[in-house]
């Protein structure tokens, strides 16, 4: 609706995550430009998990807010064939019940043979500050209005969820040297596979982030506005997020917890403002500014806005099929938060996938559907179609059973083929992508058929404190014990073997030791992976009738009429759904 709003990062200025961040490397992968865009705009960049096992490695990038949304409008105003029109979208239009286009606020009617709707927070969207209530997409933006209803109308279900911000903080009212820094990695990262310098490796330096904690005093003060917060009162209907709960959820939550933490981060290279993640509220502003004056650090705070709840209108996501498409409107598909998801990675990644089918479908080309040991996207999309949503959807590594697989790190051989089959990933970067798997292979085969002598082999375990030996020694043994890296071997290989000039030696390195240390888990998993995703080849048929099987508890054949999975996978994925169910499903397949 506003073209100065494009890629306008609401809430927090960063990108990456818990879970999140692999679903930035598998949209750079595929194709997609979060990545670089991210990379372009990142003042600080950080790789969470780092103390556990390559599968919970996750990376996360503060960014820039106005340089995000300033490249990502370059990159969308200079892709080919592509082609803006600012303006508020009121209702679509239909021929035969098909979708034929939409009609826009200015009165303009677009044709399109297939529609994706992406309207985030900002149908029938609402904010409360305290008694304040004003109807708004985002604070000082108007909602959008109508889509709604005429969805609804054509036997969309139609319900409400929440979320909210903090207060925006001037940085120069902040006592920063009182509080604990949280510097960025020593040798950040990127999230792109190409291999294209970041902005803070350019730069050759990264933005602070502060930690900070509330204390009894910010919790009485902040309580003392609980009979004015819409939360408490009902005045806001819709679910709000259990991962990412307001500060005042906080405190009704952890009742006897004396403080909670708080990080405060900056906005961008160029500007004194301040986010401050975890003191998300919807109470009045009085209240709010009073409780984070009482906060260490924060007692002369000067705000530029205050925080808020926003609720608006989603659509239950197991009315689509797994291309995102809607059951019962053809040529219609959904994507982001008006599917009950949160966070800007789990948007871009249905944008994509939508993207994807809808081309798709314009050219009679069977869905494009990743698998749930294929990658993050898979299971996101499987949960969302599946199993629904009863709060507002976060992404973790927990909810990926496969997740050995999902890494960070081999994000690109997983999908970087797929993506350039579809037309998606480049021919710059398939061909860098087939180099680095080709150095990695040769580095790979060194290291499993080549011996380190004795003397060599002591030398590095007397390094890392290890057990002696009396013969010499592969590669590949003295890898895999535990408190031997990569980098203790490298100085005992011959120089020509090693790819320190190659731009992504770091990730050639990573993938390799990965590699050898987890071969036997990555093996398990992968067999067992693909012995559990053989139910998703069992296909139902479209008019297979569930209400019928008698033999099926009467809660799975409601969960599976609603739903109607595609398989017997994803059959058993549901909810309410038992084992014995599906053995009894499988015997009407013939199975």
């Amino acid at each position: 609706m506003d073209m100065g709003k494009m890629a306008q990062m609401s809430c927090n200025p960063s990108i990456g995550g818990i879970a999140k961040g692999q679903i930035v490397r598998e949209i750079d992968a595929l194709g997609g430009i979060m990545g670089l865009v991210t990379d372009q705009s990142t003042i600080q960049f950080r790789m969470l998990n780092l103390s556990k096992g390559p599968a919970m490695w996750s990376p996360r990038a503060q960014c820039d807010r106005m340089l995000y949304s300033s490249v990502m409008r370059s990159c969308l105003e200079n892709t080919k064939n592509l082609h803006i029109w600012q303006d508020q979208v009121i209702s679509l239009l239909f021929q035969n019940d098909i979708i034929s286009g939409i009609r826009t606020g200015l009165g303009m009617e677009f044709g399109a043979r297939v529609v994706i709707l992406t309207n985030g927070t900002f149908l029938n969207g609402k904010i409360f500050i305290g008694q304040h209530t004003t109807p708004a997409g985002r604070i000082g933006e108007p909602p959008a209005i109508g889509l709604s209803e005429q969805l609804r109308s054509r036997g969309v279900i139609v319900d409400r969820m929440k979320t909210g911000t903090p207060p925006r903080i001037d940085g120069r009212s902040v006592d920063l040297p009182s509080l604990r820094t949280q510097p960025g990695d020593a040798l950040p990262r990127r999230f792109s596979f190409l291999s294209i310098p970041s902005e803070i490796q350019a730069r050759g330096e990264q933005r602070l982030c502060y930690l900070l904690y509330t204390n009894p005093e910010v919790h009485d003060t902040l309580r003392t506005g609980f009979s004015d917060s819409p939360l408490f009162s009902g005045r806001i209907a819709g679910k709000g997020p259990r991962y990412c709960p307001s500060i005042e959820d906080k405190l009704r939550t952890f009742a006897g917890k004396d403080q909670h933490p708080l990080f405060l981060e900056p906005e961008g290279w160029n500007t004194n403002e301040f986010y401050l993640q975890g003191f998300s509220s919807s109470l009045p502003i009085d209240i709010q500014f009073q409780a984070l004056r009482k906060i260490k650090g924060l007692e002369n705070a000067v705000c530029y806005r205050p925080a808020y709840a926003i609720e608006y209108d989603y659509f239950p996501p197991t009315q689509l099929s797994h291309s995102l498409e809607v059951k019962n409107i053809p040529n219609l598909f959904f994507a982001g938060q008006i599917n009950g998801t949160t966070g800007y990675e789990e948007a871009a990644a249905q944008g994509l996938m939508a993207g994807i089918n809808a081309y798709h479908k314009l050219n009679n080309i069977p869905p494009f559907v990743l698998s749930r040991n294929e990658a993050y996207i898979g299971v996101l999309i499987d949960d969302l179609v599946t199993k629904g949503v009863d709060e507002p959807y976060r992404m973790f590594t927990s909810r990926a059973e496969h997740r050995i697989l999902l890494r960070q790190d081999n994000a690109d051989e997983r999908l970087t083929q797929i993506g350039y089959n579809l037309g998606l990933a480049s021919k710059d970067r398939y061909d860098l992508f087939m180099n680095k798997i080709s150095e990695r292979n040769k580095l790979l085969h060194f290291f499993e058929s080549e011996s380190l002598n004795i003397e060599e082999a002591n030398q590095i375990l007397n390094i890392v404190g290890s057990t002696p030996v009396n013969q010499k020694k592969k590669y590949t043994d003295l890898i895999s014990r535990p408190q031997v890296n990569l980098s203790h071997l490298l100085p005992f290989v011959p120089r020509g073997t090693l790819v320190d000039d190659n731009p992504l030696a770091e990730e050639i390195y990573e993938s390799v030791e990965i590699a050898i240390k987890y071969k036997g888990y990555i093996e398990r998993e992968g067999a067992f992976a693909e012995k559990i995703l053989r139910l998703d080849k069992v296909i139902i048929p479209d008019t297979f009738d569930f209400s019928s099987m008698r033999s099926l508890s009467m809660e799975s054949r409601q969960k599976l009429q609603k739903i109607r999975p595609r398989t017997i996978g994803q059959a058993s994925r549901i909810p309410g759904v038992s084992p014995a169910d599906v053995s009894v499903l499988l015997l009407y397949m013939g199975r």
